[in-house]
């Protein structure tokens, strides 16, 4: 038995996330027979007896072995990799969203452990972990040449105990270091709010098992209460999670059609996921915010929605994970996690390494609102009034919620302030007589 899993980098919470699980097939197809290479095993067992008989601490058949098949999944890619029984456990226990550690999606890069994303409401996110940091020293061990799963082994460590991270990040001249409080994990998949009573945001922090039913639930609640005019659907420093609840949030806004597929050597790694007849938004305008931290599932509803032209896809480039692991028992209690296919969206564009590219690039800045100096009518002497005594209450009211909203977001997160605005003018042209006048006649 096999399972398939879409995203796989590993998280700091104990060991891994993004992790997809897909159809298991039902029968493999056979390993194609070749002629092993006599003379490179005539060096590998010269080498493994020198090791065995000469390395300066005595060391078991069983554990040179396993650091061979270590070391040959270590060298194929970031994600392929071999499971102890720990970290098999680990695996199982992760698609519920709830483990132990910082809360930081993370994977190698030039020897170092690179922050893909901090996953929201954890230690790392409040500690102000940026994805793109890379982490060089853990306490005082230096990263240099150990392993992601070496690392992140010493990442781990009971609730309440200290850790202390050296990060090195891009605009910083030197590295510095960041104190975290481990903690238990708790990842809230799906968080939303109705903005101007009118616009659905959905915040997707990671994609677990109840992830498609939780994005349904919240489209019906909302319809019912508000009278919706779009919606925004944040998948930024999202990094992955499971396959089928991808497919079901993409599912919850596409009325049928290819959400992803893949293609790899063997015949059971080609796969093509569908969505149903209906949409559960009723073709509500969207916008999807990705950024470099969105990667694998996150890549494949936003590749999806994109290539369907059913939204606009606007921040920055994502993480570009787009390879299929597949982990196959070995024993009862270790498995290997192999990479097996590579993603395509609808379209066929490949996701690995490349990423998606939004529609309208925002980076992400902190923006300041410049009080104007110019007069307004109601400030000349003698103005006329409005008829009201100049009391119009609600436009007043109007004016206060958008102050704030231009505080709480255009100063915060300029990147949804823009996604907002982008959602307004699309809900306006979708609604316009004017526009549906024409599009009928063409």
């Amino acid at each position: 038995m096999a399972l398939r899993l879409p995203s796989l980098t590993f998280a700091v919470l104990l060991c891994w996330s993004g992790y997809g699980l897909a159809e298991t097939p039902k029968a493999a197809d056979p390993i194609p027979k070749s002629v092993l290479p006599l003379e490179d095993l005539r060096v590998f067992t010269k080498a493994y007896e020198h090791i065995r008989n000469a390395y300066i601490k005595e060391i078991d058949d069983k554990t040179l072995l396993e650091y061979a098949i270590r070391g040959m999944l270590d060298q194929l890619d970031p994600h392929s990799s071999y499971l102890d029984a720990s970290s098999f456990d680990d695996l199982q226990v992760h698609t519920t969203g709830e483990f132990g550690g910082l809360g930081i999606e993370v994977g190698m890069e030039g020897g170092f452990v690179k922050v893909i994303s901090p996953i929201d409401d954890t230690p790392a996110s409040r500690a102000g972990i940026e994805a793109g940091d890379l982490i060089i020293k853990i306490d005082d061990t230096t990263l240099k040449g150990l392993s992601l799963n070496d690392a992140v082994n010493r990442m781990r460590g009971p609730k309440g105990s200290k850790i202390v991270l050296t990060i090195v990040r891009e605009g910083r001249d030197q590295p510095f270091d960041v104190t975290l409080v481990r903690d238990t994990i708790k990842v809230r998949s799906v968080r939303t709010e109705v903005m101007d009573d009118q616009y659905l945001y959905i915040r997707i922090a990671q994609f677990q098992v109840n992830t498609g039913k939780d994005v349904l639930e919240a489209i019906k609640k909302a319809k019912k209460d508000h009278k919706l005019q779009g919606l925004i659907l944040d998948l930024r420093n999202n990094p992955g999670g499971v396959l089928q609840a991808s497919v079901e949030v993409a599912d919850a806004f596409l009325d049928g059609g290819t959400v992803v597929y893949t293609e790899g050597r063997m015949l059971q790694s080609n796969f093509s996921y569908k969505a149903e007849p209906g949409d559960a938004s009723e073709g509500l305008p969207i916008v999807v915010l990705i950024n470099e931290g969105s990667a694998s599932a996150s890549e494949i509803v936003a590749g999806a929605l994109q290539d369907h032209r059913r939204a606009l896809v606007m921040g920055t480039r994502s993480f570009g994970k787009g390879s299929v692991q597949t982990v196959i028992p070995i024993t009862d209690e270790k498995a290997v996690k192999l990479t097996t296919a590579l993603y395509f969206t609808p379209n066929g564009r490949s996701i690995q390494a490349q990423g998606i590219e939004p529609d309208i690039v925002i980076e992400r800045a902190t923006l300041t609102a410049l009080k104007g100096t110019t007069l307004t009518e109601a400030q000349l002497a003698g103005h006329l009034e409005n008829g009201k005594d100049g009391k119009d209450i609600k436009a007043k009211e109007r004016e206060a919620e958008r102050s704030k909203l231009l505080e709480d977001l255009q100063g915060k997160d300029n990147q949804l302030y823009e996604a907002l605005n982008m959602l307004k003018g699309l809900s306006f042209f979708q609604k316009s007589p004017s526009t549906q006048t024409a599009a009928k006649t063409q």
